[in-house]
């Protein structure tokens, strides 16, 4: 459970950590990209988080239509 709400947070952050780094890249040296090697690691971090977030939402989902199922089951 823990993990999956650091996920949701990670999703709203590294986005505004790339930002951040981005501008930091702007002011620093415009001509030499490094932030392309943040954004892909962060990228690669996000979509897993993405995975993650997406995986509990099934498994929450299916849950919910069980327990759904077996109340008007047994009405």
């Amino acid at each position: 459970m823990v993990a999956t709400l650091k996920a949701v947070k990670f999703l709203f952050t590294a986005p505004l950590i790339l930002l951040f780094l981005f501008v930091i890249n702007l002011m620093t040296s415009p001509g030499h990209w490094w932030v392309q090697w943040a954004a892909l690691g962060l990228g690669i971090a996000w979509f897993f988080s993405l995975l993650r977030v997406i995986r509990a939402v099934i498994v929450a989902g299916g849950l919910a239509a069980l327990g759904t199922y077996l109340y008007n089951r047994q009405r």
